[in-house]
Formats: C-alpha cells, sequence, structure tokens
C-alpha cells in the first residue's frame, strides 16, 4: 500500500475533508522543515529566550516549563 492510498482510505474513514499533502518517498518536505530537535521554550516580554528546555519529547519537564512560564507572567 502507497501513501496516496494510505491518505485515501484515513480521509475516508475519518470522513475528513481537508485537503491531504503527501509527501514523496524521499520525505525530502520532512527533512527540510522538520521541527528537530523537539523542545519547549518561553519567551520573555523582550522577545528572550527566558526558558529553554531539553530535546524532547523524553527531555520534556513540563513542571519546570510551567515554572518558567509562570515566573514571566508574573514579571508582566
Amino acid at each position: 500500500m502507497n501513501r496516496n492510498t494510505v491518505a485515501q482510505t484515513c480521509n475516508a474513514e475519518l470522513g475528513l475533508t481537508l485537503p491531504t499533502v503527501v509527501d514523496d518517498m524521499e520525505d525530502r518536505v520532512n527533512l527540510l522543515y522538520h521541527g528537530w530537535p523537539e523542545r519547549m521554550y518561553v519567551i520573555d516580554r523582550d522577545g528572550k529566550i527566558a526558558y529553554k528546555g531539553r530535546i524532547g519529547p523524553m527531555g520534556f519537564d513540563i513542571k519546570e516549563a510551567s515554572a518558567a512560564l509562570k515566573k514571566q507572567i508574573a514579571e508582566q
């Protein structure tokens, strides 16, 4: 089964009406635009990084990121 067939089946089974785009077998779009490494950031009022988490998803620390975000909100 190829990617186009899988996408068509998924759309039909889920009743999706959105346009679907399928990457080629070399994953060119994914390789050009993927979000790697995944990280969680908190940006301060001046547009500077106030918190930069570890590489995710295994390195994500929700409590740590939440504390950094709450600190930024309190400083406003």
